[in-house]
């Protein structure tokens, strides 16, 4: 392998977050237990330092490192920079609910870093290689935090879950990449395209390793009918472990898929765009409506993940720049919606109790009035109802599905959308208009207050003026 300074300099911020999460192992070990919160301020001072180093060296167009395994531009600076925030603001939001649950440990930093180590690679990868080496990465990093509490039998139990049936999705895409492999001669994307391009591969065979890439994806997005594992894990996990699965890794999801499909096989878009249209399809409707049959509102969350990751699939089925910078749209913006949500069932929990079930959201609106209008702001951004954001991001995904002509498509969306926006209302309503079941004050820390605040103030600006955020994802895919 040849590599140059560019290549090294281009690949600082991977160097920088892995230097630091062996130092913050080491350090952590000889720690005295009232200085452990050194432990959080170094990992909050990787992230900030590997976002420094990522906007500060972005090159001018689209490089290639690494004798072309990794690739820099601009769609990858992005992605990124938001998953930089976002996993900021998953450690500000979980240090207290860490500390309460005595789950506040170095390991739990480690793990955290490496995934995003993992979603870095696999957002700037060019090669299936580099592509399934960061997705392990993060997979192996997750199967250990949603273990992490091992006095919970819950946990162990949805880590299990996750472990068997995450290592059998993955040996599934392993299996569609080597038949690719196999067909073509070469694991680098854009080489695979161009001998796609040539016409002189067999149509079935190269069907039949789409449909196992297929597979492997809708597993790692949680789409119908690969969604078995994402119910469990979110509500077997410690809240904030899934308050990181449900945020951060969606965006590295979405690299992954956007670097396989219309990176590697662009020629292919007619037979995976007819997979994406069933997985879109069930994602939706299964999503929405099992979502209204249930009272722990984290298994509810887990089932609005898989209707809004068919949102996303409706952008990409397009196949065309602007579908793909829609579905980035979507991908960000759920993204920052998930992270409010959880982030309000932190805030709610205490120690020695979790809120976990509809019922502690009970007249929320009568113990904090402000809290319960920055849940409410999240919910009705999630079902869609404009001025918030929630409601510009599945525009624009549905405005590029009308466009190229699945107008039957955009209208049954629109269908479930309404169904869906049962269970978002009821939150509401249970905030708005029912009694508490719980009088004790809020406890809230003062960085707690204001990410929250921020948070959901955000969702509500950029709702007012989507524009800007919109233009940066056009931007960075074309």
């Amino acid at each position: 392998m040849n590599f140059t300074v560019t290549d090294l300099s281009l690949m600082l911020p991977e160097i920088f977050v892995l230097s630091m999460a062996c130092i913050i192992l080491i350090v952590d070990a000889y720690l005295p237990e009232r200085l452990r919160d050194l432990t959080y301020q170094l990992s909050q001072g990787t992230l900030v330092g590997a976002a420094i180093l990522t906007l500060g060296i972005q090159p001018e167009s689209s490089t290639l490192l690494m004798s072309d395994l990794f690739i820099s531009d601009a769609m990858s600076v992005v992605l990124k920079s938001f998953v930089y925030l976002i996993v900021f603001a998953v450690l500000l939001y979980s240090r207290a609910y860490l500390h309460n649950h005595k789950l506040f440990c170095g390991e739990y930093f480690v793990l955290v870093l490496m995934a995003t180590l993992g979603m870095m690679v696999m957002i700037s990868a060019h090669h299936l290689l580099t592509l399934y080496l960061g997705l392990e990465l993060l997979s192996l990093s997750l199967y250990a935090l949603v273990a992490i509490q091992r006095d919970s039998s819950q946990a162990s139990e949805a880590a299990m879950k996750y472990f068997v049936l995450g290592a059998l999705a993955s040996g599934i895409l392993l299996y569609g990449m080597s038949i690719l492999y196999g067909l073509t001669g070469t694991l680098e994307l854009s080489e695979i395209a161009k001998a796609i391009a040539t016409g002189q591969i067999e149509p079935q065979l190269l069907s039949f390793a789409l449909v196992f890439i297929i597979a492997g994806l809708a597993f790692k997005l949680g789409a119908v009918p690969f969604h078995m594992w994402l119910p469990d894990v979110y509500q077997g996990a410690p809240t904030a472990i899934t308050l990181f699965i449900g945020s951060a890794p969606k965006l590295a999801a979405f690299a992954m898929v956007m670097r396989i499909l219309s990176e590697a096989l662009p020629d292919l878009h007619h037979d995976w765009q007819n997979m994406l249209i069933i997985l879109a399809v069930l994602s939706i409707a299964l999503g929405n409506i099992v979502a209204i049959a249930q009272t722990n509102i984290k298994r509810m969350l887990a089932y609005s993940t898989i209707s809004h990751m068919g949102f996303l699939m409706l952008g990409l089925l397009v196949a065309k720049p602007d579908g793909y910078s829609a579905a980035m749209f979507y991908t960000i913006v759920y993204a920052l919606m998930s992270m409010g949500g959880f982030a309000m069932l932190l805030l709610l929990s205490r120690a020695g109790f979790d809120a976990e079930n509809l019922d502690d959201l009970k007249g929320l609106n009568t113990r904090s009035p402000w809290y319960a209008f920055i849940m409410m702001v999240i919910m009705l951004s999630m079902a869609g109802i404009p001025p918030f954001l929630g409601f510009w991001a599945k525009w624009a995904v549905l405005s590029q599905v009308v466009a190229h002509g699945f107008i039957w498509l955009a209208v049954l969306a629109v269908i479930f959308s309404v169904i869906g926006a049962f269970y978002y209302l009821r939150i509401v309503r249970l905030m708005y208009f029912e009694e508490p079941s719980d009088t004790a004050p809020l406890q809230v820390n003062t960085d707690m207050h204001l990410a929250v605040s921020v948070n959901g103030l955000a969702i509500l600006a950029l709702g007012i003026l989507p524009q800007p955020l919109l233009q940066v994802c056009i931007q960075s895919i074309s």
